[in-house]
């Protein structure tokens, strides 16, 4: 498998060199020059697959022979060690939960798999390579736990100061190690801009192997398809059309699961959840795609103003934006509806979500109006007590915290306040 760059201005490259470099050199985003549907027999046979022969088969083509067969096999094992159970809400609706992992996110994926696949690069290379993360949640955690202890691997997590959960905080600030945490005085689309800048920087790249964990790595995005695909096996004996909605950030999940959709998985729509930072909402509204600065939400993992993954569905779709109009719809929620959804979940089904989560209720309740027969299913990216003080404030329940939150809770925060670019630029240069 080769893949190229967005940009178009640089070479096709392998599967490694866009893992260990994370952008083009032309700063585009690398995508796979093909995607190949499975085969039938394959779908036919998928109830008697565990979920990582249904991952293997899934993700070995964008390897290719890059790491033996045996080899991605441990990786992907290793990397979906937990479960990723179907939790019917009300008729039509139901959720899929994907923070059953090390952090409670459904970040744990891509980022073990990415740091196993670079681990598996670097075996017998004792250069160095410096992992730069922006972060608007979960996604610093993850990276920081699935990175964490990997040989000839520094990582730099960046995160936007008083704008992540205390417990998002303490996952990303308190493993030590190889993992350093630097507090950025902005907004989440500051930190992304601050990791971009630096690929571009000569003084940084002609000194430190560079590469990212943020979801415009192609090993940290694609292992997302997963999610859509142990979802189907679970729901394939329903026999009514799928539909996910999804709550969308910076919309690498999304994006996955319309590649699992081009392998042939039957999926029949999709629906971007979005909050006040509706970016694509609006564009699918005006056919105008005019980002601009995230604004703080009660689900923060999805305050971004200018999704980086967008461009990959534009490709999918070959920038026609009439044919993505048949395959996603968008809705943009606000953070009183988000809570009036949290507590309907609750009051009808006792099951208790978290706001990301419930902005997917939200879409999946919308969609169903106007489309009756089909089954939806939100995906619950986060365990609620993640985001204790929203959701306990809004439902007036106690949540017992979990053994991964009680590992980090109570340790000591230890990160590094930057203010711009600069500050962070020297801190990059005496690391």
């Amino acid at each position: 498998m080769k893949y190229y760059s967005l940009n178009n201005q640089a070479p096709d490259s392998s599967f490694e060199n866009a893992v260990r470099k994370g952008l083009a050199p032309d700063r585009g985003l690398f995508f796979p020059e093909y995607i190949t549907p499975l085969n039938e027999e394959f779908f036919e046979k998928i109830d008697e697959l565990s979920n990582s022969e249904i991952a293997f088969e899934a993700i070995q083509q964008f390897v290719g022979d890059e790491i033996p067969n045996n080899e991605l096999k441990q990786i992907v094992e290793d990397t979906l060690n937990f479960d990723f159970p179907i939790v019917d809400i009300e008729e039509g609706i139901s959720t899929l939960e994907l923070f059953h992992g090390p952090t409670m996110a459904f970040k744990d994926v891509g980022a073990r798999f990415m740091a196993r696949c670079l681990g598996y690069f670097k075996k017998d290379n004792d250069s160095e390579v410096t992992v730069l993360v922006a972060t608007s949640g979960d996604t610093g955690g993850a990276v920081a736990s699935g990175f964490l202890g990997v040989k000839g691997v520094r990582v730099v997590i960046l995160y936007p100061s008083g704008k992540v959960s205390d417990v998002q905080e303490k996952q990303l600030t308190t493993l030590g190690q190889n993992i350093t945490a630097l507090e950025v005085d902005g907004t989440f689309d500051d930190c992304q801009d601050m990791v971009k800048k630096a690929f571009l920087d000569v003084d940084l790249t002609s000194q430190l192997e560079l590469t990212s964990a943020n979801s415009i790595n192609v090993a940290r995005w694609l292992p997302q398809m997963f999610y859509f695909m142990f979802a189907y096996k679970q729901l394939k004996a329903l026999k009514k059309p799928l539909v996910f909605s999804v709550p969308s950030g910076n919309f690498g999940n999304i994006c996955a699961g319309m590649v699992a959709q081009k392998m042939g998985f039957p999926i029949a729509h999709f629906i971007a959840s979005n909050n006040a930072n509706n970016v694509v909402t609006r564009y699918l509204d005006t056919n105008s795609y005019d980002p601009y600065p995230s604004v703080q939400t009660i689900s923060n993992a999805m305050d971004v103003g200018n999704p980086s993954n967008f461009i990959r569905i534009q490709a999918l779709y070959d920038n026609d934006i009439n044919i993505l109009k048949s395959n996603l719809s968008s809705y943009s929620f606000s953070d009183n509806e988000t809570k009036t959804a949290l507590k309907t979940i609750y009051s009808n089904s006792g099951y208790i979500a978290d706001p990301h989560g419930a902005v997917g209720y939200l879409g999946a309740k919308t969609y169903l109006t106007n489309h009756p027969n089909v089954q939806t299913v939100f995906l619950e990216t986060a365990h609620p007590t993640k985001f204790l003080d929203v959701v306990k404030d809004t439902i007036s329940v106690d949540i017992a915290l979990p053994p991964q939150i009680q590992l980090v809770i109570d340790q000591q925060k230890k990160a590094i306040l930057i203010e711009n670019y600069d500050e962070f630029k020297a801190f990059m240069l005496k690391f």
